[in-house]
């Protein structure tokens, strides 16, 4: 259901890369018609392969809301925690929210955005997963809270959502889309959203050449050995879209891109703190999993941070709103 009033419309701004570093360096309508992506199945083996795992084990090195995403670490201080709820400030900051609005979470993770936002902008929330473990953990979630608005999750992808939305937020899902599926994620975002709508797109994404030149960055046996054993062993089927190609079918659909801010450094250090909080619950780690599982995801948590720190590899916020 749409809110009592339209959002306001983020001020039109130059489209301008922010390198954004941390301190120390640094109710939806669905409708009965077949969607036009009926064809399209979302790539629920892939995602379920990495985030169905264990949430035990993830429990072990992500902070109490469970985001397994990009932290911000607006002041050299914060807890994970702290600089985790700072991020999603940050993403739903920028979307224009009012009370009753309907907010849709595409890759919703363990539920930490749609609850920041039922508390913080007391919406309406509609949450997509293809990870059942989270699909169940979000329901317990929803089940418990006090909210009154509409509060649903659903185990289905983009592909198969037909509804209308007030504004819609993606935070570090968009990796596993393909970019076979680029264009139709983008329409299908554009056309569920109203005349004043918004998205906030939040990705990892690849430096451009002319970034990779201004770097000085080698392509070495050693990482290109580092970023298969992460797409064959991690996030199968994954993909990193460089910024351009976000902002140029973004664009195609019809959107206006009015920020990007990019976060590098802030990945490196939330890889960093993940990986110390593994190492230190080592033992339980290889209880609830294997002691293979516990050095194969250091060599991730580890070898990631270093791509971000060195910047093999970017991340950022893309807000984008209808032309």
């Amino acid at each position: 259901m749409r809110g009592p009033r339209p959002a306001r419309r983020p001020p039109n701004v130059t489209v301008r890369p922010e390198n954004t570093h941390p301190s120390t360096s640094e109710g939806c309508a669905l409708p009965d018609q077949p969607s036009d992506n009926a064809g399209l199945k979302p790539h629920f083996e892939d995602v379920q392969a990495h985030y169905d795992l264990s949430d035990d084990f993830f429990a072990l090195f992500l902070d109490p809301t469970r985001t397994y995403s990009c932290a911000y670490f607006e002041r050299d201080d914060m807890t994970l925690e702290e600089a985790q709820l700072a991020k999603i400030d940050l993403a739903l900051g920028k979307l224009g929210l009012e009370p009753g609005m309907t907010l849709l979470d595409i890759g919703c993770g363990w539920g930490a955005t749609l609850r920041r936002a039922l508390e913080r902008y007391d919406v309406n929330v509609v949450g997509l997963t293809l990870s059942r473990n989270q699909h169940a953990h979000v329901q317990q979630l929803f089940d418990a809270h006090p909210s009154t608005r509409d509060k649903r999750v659903l185990l289905q992808g983009w592909e198969q959502f037909d509804g209308q939305v007030d504004r819609i937020v993606s935070i570090g899902a968009f990796e596993h889309f393909g970019r076979d599926r680029y264009a139709d994620f983008f329409k299908t975002a554009y056309e569920a959203l109203p005349a004043d709508g918004a998205m906030l797109l939040h990705t990892i994404i690849k430096p451009s050449d002319e970034e990779f030149a201004e770097r000085g960055l080698p392509i070495t046996m050693t990482k290109i050995r580092f970023m298969k054993f992460i797409m064959d062993e991690i996030f199968p089927g994954g993909d990193l879209p460089g910024a351009n190609v976000v902002v140029d079918h973004a664009q195609r659909a019809g959107f206006d891109v009015t920020r990007v801010q990019q976060l590098r450094l802030h990945y490196a250090r939330t890889l960093d703190t993940w990986a110390e909080a593994l190492q230190a619950r080592r033992d339980e780690a290889i209880a609830v999993q294997s002691e293979e599982v516990y050095d194969r995801y250091m060599k991730y948590l580890t070898g990631c941070a270093e791509l971000f720190r060195e910047g093999y590899t970017d991340v950022a916020q893309f807000t984008l709103v209808k032309g």
